[in-house]
Formats: C-alpha cells, structure tokens, sequence
C-alpha cells in the first residue's frame, strides 16, 4: 500500500466517523483501520524523511566517505 492509498483510506475512515454514519460495532473497525492506515503513513514518512536527511548530509560532505 503506498503512502497516498493509505492517506486516501484514512481520510474517508475520518470522515465518515465526523458525520457519525456508523453504529458502534463499525466504528470500532473503523477506528482500528485508522490506526492500523496512520501507522503505515507515519512509518513511509519516517523513512523518507531519513533518506532525505542523508541526502542531505551527503551533499554537504558530513558524510563518512571520506
């Protein structure tokens, strides 16, 4: 699943429990699948967020290459 998927499920789980269109069994699930899709989207962010902070130390030279 791919950041923008996860994003997309987890932006209709928010809305459909904003407009309380579900009785309690569902919004368990649902709120279990959030939580399950915002660990996914956390998780992809944290890793491009460490590529681009070595992306960034290699174009200044702080690397270890040398």
């Amino acid at each position: 699943m791919t950041f923008e998927e996860a994003q997309q499920e987890l932006e209709q789980i928010v809305a459909r429990l904003e407009r309380g269109e579900v009785g309690v069994d569902e919004l368990t699930k649902l709120w279990e699948r959030g939580e399950e899709l915002y660990r996914i989207c956390a998780a992809k962010l944290e890793s491009v967020q460490g590529k681009i902070e070595e992306l960034a130390r290699s174009t200044r030279g702080d690397g270890d290459s040398g």
